[in-house]
């Protein structure tokens, strides 16, 4: 029938393996964007003094400065540590603190982790879990060493989390921490307490501690700044820092 066409061509179809291929390449230009624009941000100079006016009273127990040693300072390479032993003057039951506290530059996250201080310096874990502390989810260590228990919890946290028990939380943190405030600093918070009487003593000593010490690290967060950037005068000046606080107990000093 001399009145018709050829007959239409059929529309080419993208096969599944095309689409694949061009979703993993748009998936590799966007990661390679985003990691330009990531590098060209400035640099972020951390002011972490805040930290060392942390009330030397907290929860009834008075604390006081354990000094870090230089080499084991080098060793944790913080922006700001603070270590002290907090003793609760009626009861004579100790609490020590360590916050190492890591800027965006240094990646928001220590290098050495309790356990690798803990077994490196001769202590026995007995047990490890994660348990609902008074800061959030916490690690909890039950360690051991020449006779001697004691009751160890840590978390880390970050200028947006307060509390974190490693792993996939804390990357997925600091991930959205760059991407939408473009810092990503942390902290490493441990406390720990002799096991004098009973395990569900000592747990419930530093659960109590840990809820008046989370906002009291909240409120004394440190600040970033481009560095070479003159503070504005909305990041305001933490009152002048006593001498340095550093770390003692268990590791680092070891408590």
């Amino acid at each position: 029938m001399g009145g018709q066409g050829p007959p239409a061509q059929p529309t080419p179809q993208a096969t599944p393996g095309a689409l694949s291929v061009a979703l993993l390449v748009a998936a590799l230009l966007a990661v390679g964007a985003l990691g330009w624009w990531l590098q060209l941000r400035p640099s972020l100079e951390p002011d972490a003094s805040s930290l060392l006016t942390l009330p030397s009273e907290i929860a009834g127990f008075r604390g006081s400065d354990i000094p870090l040693g230089s080499t084991v300072e080098a060793e944790l390479r913080a922006d700001g540590n603070v270590q002290r032993a907090y003793v609760h003057p009626a009861t004579g039951d100790v609490v020590w603190l360590y916050l190492g506290y890591y800027g965006t530059a240094r990646g928001g996250r220590p290098e050495h982790t309790p356990r690798g201080c803990y077994t490196g310096a001769g202590w026995a874990i007995a047990e490890a879990r994660v348990i609902r502390g008074g800061a959030g989810p916490v690690n909890e260590y039950l360690v051991e060493k020449g006779g001697e228990r004691r009751l160890v919890h840590f978390w880390y946290r970050s200028w947006r989390t307060p509390a974190m028990t490693g792993g996939i939380d804390q990357n997925l943190d600091r991930m959205a921490g760059r991407l939408l405030a473009g810092r990503a600093d942390g902290a490493l918070i441990r406390v720990s307490t002799p096991i004098t009487s009973s395990v569900d003593a000592a747990r419930s000593r530093l659960v109590t501690f840990e809820r008046a010490l989370a906002p009291l690290v909240a409120e004394r967060w440190p600040t970033e700044h481009p560095a070479g950037e003159a503070r504005s005068p909305g990041l305001t000046e933490p009152p002048a820092p006593r001498a340095r606080a550093s770390g003692g107990g268990a590791p680092p000093g070891s408590g």
